[in-house]
């Protein structure tokens, strides 16, 4: 799956749904996808709207992104 700024966190999850626990470890903002109010959101949100919540650049999240699906495979 190609990652880019418009790929939508739920397409994420929904190919590897592992990786909705780990992205607290992307950035601590992002604990709150386990709360009922991120479930809301995950549908909806891509990766330029959570670059513009959590502070950090496109480009930083998804390089963390990669690499947790890199260590995930890789196991």
């Amino acid at each position: 799956m190609e990652i880019t700024k418009d790929t939508r966190l739920a397409d994420l999850i929904a190919q590897y749904p592992w990786l909705k626990e780990e992205m607290a470890k992307v950035n601590e903002k992002f604990k709150m996808l386990n709360s009922p109010i991120g479930k809301m959101m995950m549908g909806k949100a891509t990766i330029a709207e959570m670059s513009k919540k959590s502070g950090m650049e496109v480009e930083a999240i998804i390089e963390r992104i990669k690499g947790l699906i890199n260590q995930h495979i890789n196991q």
